[in-house]
């Protein structure tokens, strides 16, 4: 399982509540630039219609910027593979708390490409700057502890 993108801003900025795994519907050169590296997930999400959840906004450039087709949209919403009772989970999830849905990161699974989707809460600033700060003392905890 080689992570292909991943969007590291997530944790910090959100709580993750719950966290599902999905297929991704792509075109062949969409596939190759992911496996290249290419890619961004910053500012995308999930949304439900009509019994369906989409990735939108999630950046996926061409492989190759001259063999593209020419109605070719990098930020194109993106269908996600998933079953009817986790896309109905999904959807209850979301109603009416403040949570939303968001892409943690691409990665392939054998020969298929698969999104890992969370059900997630926006963190408050103060939220942030506890993470900042437990972030730090660890690393000044490990450094004092090599120092020895």
């Amino acid at each position: 399982m080689a992570t292909l993108i991943d969007y590291k801003k997530a944790r910090f900025n959100y709580e993750i509540m719950e966290t599902f795994e999905a297929g991704i519907e792509l075109r062949g050169f969409e596939v190759k630039s992911l496996k290249k590296g290419q890619g961004s997930l910053d500012g995308s999400h999930v949304i439900i219609r009509g019994g369906e959840a989409f990735m939108v906004n999630a950046m996926v450039p061409p492989y190759q910027e001259k063999n593209t087709p020419g109605d070719y949209e990098p930020r194109r919403n993106r269908r996600l593979l998933m079953s009817r009772k986790e896309i109905a989970r999904l959807a209850s999830l979301e109603e009416g708390r403040g949570l939303t849905i968001v892409p943690i990161s691409v990665y392939t699974k054998g020969p298929f490409v698969k999104v890992s989707v969370a059900v997630v809460r926006g963190k408050k600033q103060y939220d942030k700057r506890a993470s900042i700060k437990k972030r730090e003392t660890a690393r000044e905890a490990r450094r004092a502890m090599n120092d020895r």
